[in-house]
């Protein structure tokens, strides 16, 4: 009797965060850093027979200010759409900073106005569901303010381009634009106990300033009604299946959203779990996540961070994004040299930039045709990668296997 005094209580509160959940996606609060459309949007081209364009989703905590302003500069593209969100505890100075600097530090931002800061952020806590808000609202809110990006790339202040962004738009422009890169299983093992089983309530959804969790004494049964998928919480995923999610034309995305509110690491079930139960979209997954990492050995709760020892085989490995690297770690600059051919404070070049690069002159200061791309060597690599994962797809493996 006592337990179910207290499981009551709990099932109410996480009601009511369900509730809280639900608003904090719903809601447009992005801080736009421009206030009407500049005049150099007007020259970027979207269409089934353009070159592809990315909507990214790039988020860190209080102290990320920086990293974030970094990778934005080093995965920048007038194509792109970007969504810069820090997290509720970082100090307001901290994202008035931010939002400065990107207006500030780009002509090409200024000219494009493709990057926009949250500004009135919500909780992230990583066991929670309120990371798996953020993720929500920032695809909402990336689907209102731009109608031509084709693919939802999520970041983190703690990753790092391996390619251009000429070389991703190229080797993409042959991709179906609606198939969804992301890591997916179905084979639970110790997951099912310790991370599907367990009730937990995040308090960051409905307590201010909170990022912890309450976890529940009981557990409830695996789901029936739909299978469980689980995998790497950074995806990158179509249009229409972020459509899909946000405003879904059956009550799938609502109905594992109600499963999902209280999971322990939703962001990494959510997503997986929705294409790989939805019909229209089961069909259209890559099981891969794109990023590099380096693991223990059985994986721990987060991969090692990358240093220089780790450059031949994350460059060799082809893949276009890695993580987790530590803020300025000299194997960042190494990757501006050496792959991006990026200088500090400024933007990786490509076939936009129009002005010669100097010792004093930034080449992306003036562009020119922003629809064209060159792609450099490591490209070749990337889309031999992504050739292999789809002919695994094409072949029926890896993807959403029961």
């Amino acid at each position: 009797m006592a337990v179910e005094k207290w499981i009551f209580p709990l099932i109410s509160v996480s009601f009511v965060s369900l509730v809280l959940f639900l608003s904090a996606i719903s809601g447009f609060t992005a801080s736009s850093i421009f206030p009407s459309r500049p005049p150099g949007a007007t020259l970027v081209q979207h269409g089934p027979r353009c070159p592809p364009a990315f909507g990214y989703y790039i988020s860190g905590g209080r102290g990320d200010g920086r990293r974030m302003l970094r990778l934005l500069l080093a995965v920048y593209h007038p194509r792109n759409s970007y969504l810069l969100d820090l997290s509720h505890d970082a100090p307001e100075s901290e994202r008035a900073a931010l939002a400065s600097a990107v207006k500030l530090r780009v002509p090409a931002i200024r000219a494009f106005g493709n990057v926009d800061v949250v500004g009135k952020a919500g909780a992230m806590t990583y066991m929670g569901s309120s990371s798996l808000a953020a993720t929500l609202h920032a695809a909402a809110v990336l689907l209102r303010l731009e109608k031509g990006w084709d693919w939802f790339v999520t970041l983190s202040a703690g990753d790092y381009p391996l390619i251009t962004q000429d070389d991703l738009i190229h080797v993409f422009s042959s991709v179906p634009r609606g198939l969804n890169f992301i890591d997916h299983t179905s084979d639970l093992g110790w997951k099912e106990s310790q991370r599907v089983q367990p009730i937990i309530v995040d308090a960051g959804i409905y307590l201010a300033k909170r990022s912890h969790y309450f976890q529940a004494s009981e557990k409830r049964k695996t789901p029936e009604s739909f299978k469980f998928f689980t995998g790497s919480p950074w995806v990158i995923l179509s249009r229409t299946f972020i459509e899909y999610c946000i405003v879904g034309w059956d009550n799938l995305p609502r109905t594992l959203l109600l499963y999902f509110t209280n999971v322990l690491l939703s962001q990494e079930g959510y997503f997986h779990s929705l294409v790989c139960n939805s019909p229209e979209f089961q069909n259209t997954t890559v099981n891969n996540d794109l990023r590099y990492m380096e693991w223990d050995d059985p994986p721990q709760m987060d991969p090692h961070f990358l240093q220089m020892p780790h450059f031949e085989n994350m460059i060799g490995s082809a893949l276009p994004f890695a993580r987790k690297f530590q803020e300025d770690d000299p194997i960042l600059d190494k990757i501006d040299m050496d792959i991006l051919s990026r200088s500090y404070h400024r933007v990786t070049p490509g076939a936009w930039c129009s002005t010669r690069s100097g010792w004093r002159s930034d080449p992306c200061s003036q562009w020119q045709n922003i629809n064209t791309v060159r792609p450099t060597p490591q490209a070749e690599k990337f889309r031999a990668l992504i050739q292999r994962l789809l002919a695994e797809r094409k072949a029926g493996l890896k993807s959403c296997i029961v």
